[in-house]
């Protein structure tokens, strides 16, 4: 009976550590991690910033003399529609890596609360600016919740980014990864 336990034992024992070897060998390269949890990030560096609102605001432009620059009155609303399609992409690629380390639970983890802390801006708030800029509002109603955005949620955003970016950069280091930082 004794000898029965200790074979059972150490053959569970095998199990657990051949099926502990092969959850790590299924995680995700360090670029590939990097990349989904870090790279990612620069689709939304212009977050609260003046630089987005004027990418929306200039795609409804429309030159008289230029029949070409017409416009279909949904431009700057297509731009936010996509950054939320792109974002809640990321956001599901980012909850299926495996971190299998310490540092890459960090990572993964304020890279999701990143995500979560700037898409209901982009459905709300900058859907809201969009739509003013397709519709031809007046600057001043437009400016006004550009100014909202930078103001209550710029420097929460900084903040993240910037804490996530660091760990991305020892990240790096530590893995090899030829990144330029500019």
């Amino acid at each position: 009976m004794k000898s029965t336990f200790k074979s059972l034992f150490a053959k569970v024992c095998t199990l657990l550590l051949t099926f502990s070897i092969l959850l790590q060998s299924c995680a995700e390269t360090p670029d590939k991690f990097f990349g989904v949890a870090i790279l990612n990030s620069n689709m939304i560096s212009d977050f609260g910033t003046p630089r987005l609102t004027k990418e929306l605001n200039d795609n409804t432009i429309e030159y008289a003399d230029i029949p070409s620059s017409k416009k279909n009155g949904n431009e700057a609303t297509d731009i936010i529609k996509n950054k939320i399609l792109y974002l809640e992409k990321v956001l599901k690629d980012l909850n299926a890596l495996s971190a299998n380390s310490d540092d890459r639970e960090e990572i993964k983890k304020q890279a999701i609360a990143l995500y979560e802390f700037v898409l209901p801006v982009y459905k709300n708030e900058y859907t809201a600016y969009a739509q003013l800029c397709d519709t031809k509002a007046p600057q001043e109603q437009k400016d006004q919740i550009a100014n909202s955005i930078e103001q209550k949620y710029n420097a929460e955003f900084e903040k993240r980014l910037n804490s996530l970016v660091a760990l991305g950069k020892e990240f790096a280091t530590e893995n090899n990864l030829n990144v330029k930082w500019d």
